[in-house]
């Protein structure tokens, strides 16, 4: 019940922010620009051990992110470039995040938890690549359970509670896994000759 009140009250700040901005005609790719902005510092909070302080940070640059998108539809600014900046600064952060765990727990001599957070940082990353070139060769590879966002609230997660370990766990553990089964579906969609127009067919 309450995740259902927080999904409305949510929606409803969305709306009451989108309608001004988009009246003003505010260009959405600064929204992603200062989400972006955002995002870095929260990966110097992460790096200093400032846990709650970065968690408050991701959850301003998802707004932020979730926010350039309805912006952009409403002003009727959606463009191939909006899209592709969105995108690859959604890249960047993700790296940013984790290297603030890596430069952390490096600072505090914790060998173990700079492999751990290296792992899901990598592992994250895979999961966004593996999609993106499953989608060269199949129209689409949607599958599997860690995407950014479900990613963005474990991290959150972590640093308010200071579970940080847990979280990088559940992290390394379920990407790889979803990276794991978008090669087995990507293989099965291939063999089962369900492939884009032009891509060779191979065993």
């Amino acid at each position: 019940m309450w995740t259902r009140w927080v999904g409305r009250g949510g929606r409803w700040l969305l709306v009451r922010i989108v309608k001004p901005l988009g009246a003003a005609g505010v260009n959405p790719n600064v929204l992603t620009v200062l989400g972006f902005v955002v995002t870095l510092l929260a990966a110097l909070a992460f790096g200093v051990g400032w846990f709650r302080w970065a968690a408050a940070g991701i959850f301003l640059s998802g707004f932020l992110d979730m926010l350039d998108g309805q912006v952009a539809r409403r002003a009727n600014r959606v463009t191939p470039f909006g899209a592709f900046l969105d995108s690859t600064l959604d890249r960047y952060s993700d790296i940013m995040l984790y290297l603030g765990l890596v430069t952390y727990y490096a600072t505090i001599g914790r060998f173990f938890y700079v492999v751990l957070a290296a792992i899901a940082m990598s592992s994250s990353f895979m999961v966004s690549y593996a999609r993106a070139r499953a989608e060269a060769l199949i129209p689409s590879c949607k599958v599997g359970f860690m995407e950014r966002p479900e990613r963005l609230v474990l991290l959150i997660l972590g640093g308010a509670f200071y579970r940080m370990a847990p979280a990088l766990w559940v992290i390394a553990m379920l990407a790889t896994t979803t990276v794991i089964y978008r090669i087995t579906f990507t293989w099965r969609e291939i063999r089962a000759g369900r492939t884009l127009s032009g891509v060779a067919q191979s065993a």
